[in-house]
């Protein structure tokens, strides 16, 4: 495909996500009816589609267009003109490239700055928490975000690793910040086909998650509880440092559905209860809670994360991470831990969430919490770590 032709693919991918599908199933829906596409073109036009998404309030604007009136189109142009692409390069290099601009599309319109690229009502929240740093912060958001592996050091080294993932054609360098961590310089989309992704000697995991799980109190013995387990990485890097007992636990125990294979791929042994088992079960040492969040420490790995929150959306979040708390505080042992975590930057969701459990439980102390970011970590992270009395 010319480059122009990716770009006309990277409009028709938007103008369905625009209508409400998400970019994943979109991406795959466009390749599914374009066979000729080859792996990098197909790459090339993912790259296209998140470049809009991480910045499209500013795409949107150099467009002449305000967000919920762009089209994939306009995105697109906005996007070229963001980046210093020449547009002509692109609009009008037919056959397979878009159409000419129309006299309309060519005017040109100023480059606004970057607090653009979030709803107005976030954007508060964020200038109250970060301050002169937000412009800093939300620059780093609006770039690709780096891939991370994290090594099972029960079954390898990071050094085995490395060599072992150069000869499977995956470059990947140690993280000064935590000997776990290994960063992917090339080749990550062959890590799930490399033998060291299929003998459990690696994980894909965030740089944030890595170091939050790395810092967090984990007993060598006991019980641990991971009541929010998704897919189950938090349980898999508990493992490869602890041999306390594992329960999983989701209220939605599809999302388990990867848990069984990585847990045989890594060595991990675990158990799954549902949430009335639970209560015959207690006390545990530990109680893990990854509360379900507004995502916004994800941005710019799933930027639409950004425009599909409302006020309504995050209250109705702050409920139920509310609820969750009070759960786990009917599940731990006394001296026991709960390790609450988000993925959001906002104090709503993190230290305000955590002070009002402590109001309303008076018999459980904050022993540490930290957040991360990309301009410290990967990923926008939290964690907090309270201990009864």
């Amino acid at each position: 495909m010319t480059p122009a032709a990716r770009y006309q693919a990277a409009i028709e991918v938007l103008d369905a996500i625009l209508a409400g599908q998400t970019p994943e199933p979109a991406l795959r829906a466009w390749g599914r009816s374009a066979r000729f596409a080859g792996s990098k073109d197909r790459a090339a036009i993912s790259d296209h589609v998140y470049d809009v998404l991480r910045n499209r309030g500013r795409a949107a604007a150099l467009a002449g267009c305000t967000v919920p009136q762009t089209t994939g189109r306009a995105l697109i142009l906005g996007l070229l003109r963001l980046q210093g692409v020449a547009v002509e390069d692109v609009f009008g290099q037919m056959p397979y490239g878009p159409s000419a601009l129309s006299s309309d599309e060519a005017k040109e319109h100023p480059t606004p700055d970057i607090l653009s690229d979030t709803p107005d009502w976030l954007l508060a929240l964020l200038k109250a928490e970060f301050g002169p740093d937000l412009e800093g912060l939300l620059a780093a958001m609006s770039t690709r975000a780096p891939v991370y592996l994290r090594v099972n050091t029960r079954k390898t080294t990071p050094e085995h690793v490395i060599a072992d993932l150069a000869q499977a054609g995956v470059h990947a360098i140690a993280d000064p910040r935590l000997a776990t961590a290994l960063e992917v310089q090339t080749g990550a989309r062959k890590i799930t086909a490399t033998a060291a992704y299929q003998a459990g000697l690696i994980e894909v995991q965030d740089l944030s998650v890595q170091m939050a799980m790395a810092e967090i109190p984990v007993p060598q013995t006991g019980r641990i509880l991971d009541y929010c387990a998704g897919a189950g990485g938090k349980s898999l890097a508990i493992a490869a440092r602890s041999d306390a007992d594992l329960t999983l636990h989701d209220k939605f125990p599809k999302r388990m559905g990867d848990v069984a294979l990585r847990a045989e791929r890594a060595g991990m042994i675990y158990q799954t209860r549902k949430d009335e088992q639970l209560d015959h079960e207690v006390p545990f040492d530990v109680v893990l809670l990854d509360v379900p969040c507004s995502g916004s420490g994800t941005w710019r790995r799933d930027p639409m994360v950004r425009w599909r929150m409302t006020p309504e959306t995050l209250a109705t979040l702050q409920s139920e991470q509310a609820q969750i708390l009070d759960r786990a505080v009917a599940l731990a042992a006394p001296r026991g831990l709960i390790i609450y975590m988000t993925c959001s930057l906002l104090r709503a969701e993190n230290e305000d969430a955590v002070h009002a459990l402590l109001a309303r439980h008076p018999q459980f102390d904050l022993l540490q919490s930290r957040r991360f970011d990309p301009r410290n970590a990967s990923d926008g992270f939290f964690f907090a770590v309270l201990q009864a009395k």
